[in-house]
């Protein structure tokens, strides 16, 4: 069976970006695909330490002293990739960026995720708050490992190519801002999202040839 992995990279685990993937994922087991969800708060991940260990063997220095292990096995069995973070500003999470450092191992001396499908999402508070730099922050890990990357356009047409685009942000009358209280209220961000998730298993399922 094909699977579908979504990496969430929120210290708030649950909240918008996990419903976001939850989401796109939800779409994809509709289309026959096994899902999973993955909280990078549940784990440990070190910083990348430079070693250069990785250039000259698919293995990091730190193999064995935090969880990144975990997520690699998971990465390296998973036909399809969602990333989802979060934008504190401008780019995706310190987390999510640890975690893609230390994805270094798996294309230096082979691209071992390569062939694989991929798609990105992000959530900000505001409706323009970096939404779209953080998806072409994620599109370009993931395409440096060899995805190939899709975005939630369908038959229909979308606004955001490069990724599902969430947001807070409800509207401003006489200078007061409103917000949604979750990103569940935010047709655009869950729409995105569900059209990304169903490109993503379509990709998935022609690539693997199953």
């Amino acid at each position: 069976m094909i699977k579908i992995i979504g990496i969430n990279g929120s210290a708030r685990k649950g909240k918008n970006t996990a419903k976001m993937l939850q989401a796109a994922l939800g779409e994809a087991k509709k289309l026959g695909c096994e899902t999973e969800l993955l909280e990078l708060s549940d784990y440990r991940i070190h910083f990348c330490t430079g070693c250069n260990r990785c250039l000259k063997e698919h293995r990091c220095s730190q193999h064995e002293q935090d969880d990144m292990h975990k997520l690699a096995e998971k990465l390296l069995e998973a036909e399809g990739i969602i990333i989802g973070s979060p934008v504190y500003l401008d780019n995706v999470t310190g987390q999510m960026k640890v975690f893609m450092d230390r994805c270094r191992w798996l294309k230096m001396v082979k691209p071992l995720l390569c062939g694989k499908a991929g798609g990105a999402l992000a959530h900000a508070a505001l409706r323009n708050g970096g939404q779209e730099l953080t998806n072409l922050a994620i599109v370009t890990f993931l395409m440096a490992h060899g995805l190939a990357v899709v975005g939630p356009i369908e038959e229909k047409g979308a606004m955001f190519p490069l990724g599902g685009v969430g947001s807070m942000f409800e509207s401003q009358k006489g200078g007061k801002v409103t917000w949604k209280r979750s990103v569940e209220a935010d047709e655009i961000g869950i729409e995105t999202s569900k059209a990304l998730g169903r490109n993503v298993a379509r990709l998935a399922i022609r690539l693997s040839g199953k």
